[in-house]
């Protein structure tokens, strides 16, 4: 039996050489000129594509990201190397795959009684630290509030504080710091019904108040749940691969609502910021853990499942309002927070500077994302990315493409997926993802092809795009 190669820079050196990739390249990176030792503030939100007005979705109106789109510099092509959270966060943690410490698996450690495999956690090599580690040995207080979920135990020397009241402002005066806030309101359990804003969000107006009772959290949490930012009669649009039934715009409102919400949630916390006279000494990030919550989106390695939104606000608004095509990929944020504080890089990273004094001198040419097993369900997909092409080998090619994961199928749009396919109501795009078999190779062109619906592998018009990979 073959053995299949985890480590996707493997599978580019042996698999695949694309051509052609200076057909469409990325614009000059920027450049800044930064004081040393400032504030890094991460704002992530979960399960979401770019809906943004600034990455071209004008659905709704987002008025603190495009505020923070004006001001900073927004970046289109940040990819995450899974479609889904955990792996793709043990790859932002430290730097390298997941698929190179056993993380790329979600998950490691339930699901024992369908896959057989033991409950276990991820390893990370000896050597390697966690991001916030290296921070802390170099003064900055680091805070995360609150998810980690990162397939491996986060060591006690992660974090000054990890919990839902984590704050800078608990850091000794003047010292800098790293603090993260995640936002939960987006990701896909936001879609199930009865649908309401989860209740845990509310922990974010309260940052760094630990005095917060439970009771008053769980009554403000209530009206909120009654808060609709997003009219429900908007003309959403529906991606071709899903119905336009009345079942799936109404999913459609619920993703547009939540992300109105998160913005109202991020706002606050850029305004407790600006209150503590901060905002220009702190570089901020905002971005998504992967692509969107809906079905055919999250979990897969197509670019509705990849393709996150990457904002970056500098202080003094440095390059405000421009935009940088450059390729980012998860396991470039690492040694990026590094060299903008100044720090060397350690030499595990498997990623690559794209700020900072120790800025990559070459950008990206290619991402690299994986599939492996989600839940109960196991399959085993890579995939190669340069700015135009996708190429994706497929090694269960006997499998179909749709997996039975009970989770997802607490959303009402996958409901009505299955219900429309069993009928033979869906209509030929619709129904690519219930085919019962898969190609050993795909190749899409993301730029005229951007939902990633025609396979060129075997167009030979495209012969030139693929070498090393027929045998």
């Amino acid at each position: 039996m073959r053995r299949i190669s985890h480590d996707p820079w493997q599978l580019l050196a042996i698999l695949l050489v694309m051509i052609g990739c200076r057909e469409t390249q990325p614009e000059k990176t920027l450049s800044l000129d930064l004081p040393e030792h400032l504030n890094i503030l991460w704002l992530v939100t979960e399960d979401m594509g770019p809906y943004l007005p600034a990455f071209g979705d004008s659905t709704i109106e987002t008025p603190n990201l495009s505020r923070l789109a004006r001001e900073g510099v927004v970046y289109p092509r940040l990819f995450s190397p899974s479609g889904v959270c955990a792996p793709s966060r043990a790859a932002i943690a430290t730097g390298m795959y997941p698929s190179g410490f056993g993380a790329n698996h979600m998950r490691t450690n339930s699901y024992s009684e369908i896959t057989g495999v033991p409950p276990y956690e991820a390893m990370p090599p000896a050597r390697v630290k966690m991001m916030s580690e290296i921070l802390r040995m170099h003064g900055y207080y680091c805070t995360n509030n609150s998810k980690e979920d990162y397939q491996f135990k986060a060591p006690v020397t992660a974090w000054d504080e990890s919990s839902n009241f984590a704050h800078w402002r608990n850091r000794s005066p003047g010292q800098p710091f790293f603090s993260i806030f995640n936002f939960t309101v987006t990701h896909e359990s936001g879609l199930f019904e009865p649908y309401g804003f989860r209740k845990m969000e509310m922990r974010h107006y309260q940052s760094g108040d630990s005095s917060f009772m439970k009771s008053a959290w769980m009554d403000r949490a209530n009206e909120a749940e009654t808060d609709v930012h997003v009219p429900k009669n908007l003309d959403f649009k529906i991606p071709p691969y899903l119905p336009e039934t009345d079942i799936v715009k109404r999913d459609m409102w619920k993703v547009y609502n939540n992300i109105a919400e998160m913005d109202r949630q991020l706002g606050a916390i850029l305004k407790q910021l600006d209150d503590d006279g901060l905002l220009e000494k702190t570089i901020i990030f905002f971005y998504g853990d992967h692509g969107g919550p809906m079905p055919r989106q999250k979990r897969l390695i197509y670019d509705s499942g990849l393709n996150a939104p990457l904002i970056i606000r500098f202080p003094q608004q440095e390059n405000g309002g421009t935009r940088d095509d450059q390729l980012i990929s998860f396991i470039d944020f690492a040694p990026t927070v590094f060299s903008l504080a100044g720090i060397q890089l350690p030499y595990y990273l498997q990623g690559r500077a794209f700020l900072g004094p120790f800025k990559s001198l070459e950008p990206r040419q290619y991402i690299h994302a994986a599939a492996d097993r989600f839940d109960g369900f196991t399959d085993a997909i890579r995939a190669v990315r340069d700015v135009r092409f996708k190429y994706i080998r497929n090694y269960r090619t006997e499998q179909g493409y749709y997996l039975p994961i009970t989770y997802r199928e607490q959303i009402p749009t996958m409901q009505e997926l299955l219900e429309l396919h069993k009928k033979g109501q869906l209509n030929e795009i619709q129904e690519q993802w219930f085919r019962k078999e898969k190609p050993r190779d795909e190749l899409f062109d993301c730029l005229n092809d951007p939902h990633e619906l025609i396979n060129l592998a075997d167009d030979p018009a495209y012969k030139n795009k693929i070498t090393g990979v027929k045998q």
